[in-house]
């Protein structure tokens, strides 16, 4: 069943137009990779379904569920059951990790969350990642390395059951520990058949343990091939040369 449907998308930050005409569909149940050199446009991408103000659609559409995204602010989109997952995630003084992801499905879902369930599930997703239950009771962000911040929004990605995750470039910089306990989590939500996942990356490190649907390339802020996870491997062999070359000939 059809959860995403890009039509025709053209998006610009500060009047440079960064993405083509971008056509995109993604199914319940499955998980999409974009791979690209930097700059193609692949952050670009996962922040204009999100609604980041700083990049504005100049025309074509986002329809999610059947509904228009464009012109849907951030939290309702978040209510509808979209996540992301940032590069480099912010830090939030005075608000530890567990009451951050209990304010925000109570924001989400508009009523009380249940305390004692919330720190029973918490404490379970938190065993399933092997990660320490002290995690959750630290400020946000506040002092993590940058394995750890990746750890926290995995974290918040299983306990919030988004229908819709995007995780841009979730793998940057980790160790290997990190990466097992990242690509655990991943695995995870890919358990839930009624959600789809677009992992937004230029490293292939952290996809060699996952199950892919559909890969993307994105060259100059257009999809210049599609293909199933054998593609992958295409990119880690030969790079991306051969998908800018098409594009610039294209052009």
């Amino acid at each position: 069943m059809e959860l995403l449907n890009v039509r025709d998308l053209r998006v610009s930050v500060e009047d440079k137009e960064i993405l083509h005409g971008l056509k995109f569909t993604a199914n319940r149940g499955e998980t999409h990779v974009i791979m690209g050199p930097n700059g193609a446009g692949k952050s670009t991408f996962g922040n204009i379904l999100m609604g980041n103000p700083a990049y504005q659609a100049t025309s074509g559409s986002i329809l999610f569920n059947g509904e228009e995204l464009l012109d849907m602010p951030v939290n309702e989109r978040a209510a509808k059951g979209l996540f992301m997952s940032f590069q480099n995630p912010i830090e939030v003084p005075g608000v530890s990790l567990e009451n951050f992801i209990r304010t925000a499905l109570e924001q989400r879902d508009h009523k009380r969350v249940r305390l004692w369930e919330f720190r029973k599930e918490i404490k379970r997703t938190l065993e399933n990642l092997m990660m320490d239950e002290s995690y959750a009771s630290r400020d946000l962000n506040v002092g993590f390395s940058g394995g750890e911040k990746k750890k926290a929004e995995i974290l918040q990605l299983l306990m919030l059951k988004p229908s819709l995750a995007i995780l841009d470039e979730t793998d940057s910089g980790l160790d290997v520990d990190a990466v097992r306990t990242v690509s655990r989590g991943i695995e995870e939500f890919q358990k839930d058949k009624d959600s789809a996942l677009i992992i937004i990356t230029h490293n292939a490190a952290i996809l060699s343990q996952l199950h892919v649907d559909r890969v993307h390339v994105l060259v100059d802020g257009q999809i210049a091939a599609e293909g199933d996870a054998s593609l992958i491997d295409e990119i880690n062999e030969n790079g991306f040369a051969r998908f800018e070359e098409g594009v610039n000939g294209n052009g």
